[in-house]
């Protein structure tokens, strides 16, 4: 015989969302009901090791927002998405330090299978950090594009004429010989 869970009542899907419906349908808990019971069995160490109630500041983003609205070349939208990078980079290492603080929890990640919880905690971990490395590089991409752009065509070959040649980009420097004085 099967113990049900005090919360189930058989066939009693009044006030139920979707999620509790399918579960109770497979015998299985929602991962409200999961986050519920642990909070419930926690309460006595909670009470032990009191954490903070409210969720972390989240970051006024407003004068970034401004300055990225202000900016008018790449080098300034630049300036701006450094600054916020540089900015969320401690709060997402922190973040990032306790993902592999939890992975690493009781050694729980040795010989831990891909797809398991630890390795889950460990790719979340790495995932923090990515985008930060990820903002960085598009950044970068923007500034290469802008400072540092492809090489203009060759110049023609004996024989052929620059007729032939498409028109230079604009912005992009005159080829050939500069006129003499």
């Amino acid at each position: 015989m099967t113990l049900r869970d005090p919360d189930f009542e058989l066939y009693d899907n009044v006030g139920r969302d979707g999620d509790q419906i399918a579960a109770a349908r497979y015998g299985i808990a929602t991962d409200r009901d999961l986050l519920r019971w642990a909070r419930r069995d926690a309460e006595p160490f909670v009470a032990e090791h009191p954490l903070p109630e409210q969720p972390l500041p989240a970051p006024d983003l407003g004068p970034y927002l401004d300055a990225l609205a202000a900016a008018e070349i790449p080098a300034q939208a630049s300036a701006v998405t450094q600054r916020l990078l540089d900015a969320a980079a401690p709060v997402l290492e922190a973040v990032s330090e306790y993902l592999v603080a939890a992975a690493r929890w009781r050694g729980q990640n040795r010989g831990a299978e891909l797809g398991s919880p630890p390795k889950m905690l460990m790719k979340a971990a790495s995932d923090s950090l990515s985008a930060l490395a990820l903002g960085h590089q598009a950044d970068l991409a923007i500034l290469r594009a802008e400072y540092d752009p492809t090489p203009p065509p060759p110049s023609p070959a004996p024989g052929r004429t620059a007729r032939c040649l498409p028109p230079a980009p604009p912005g992009a420097p005159p080829t050939g010989t500069a006129p003499g004085r």
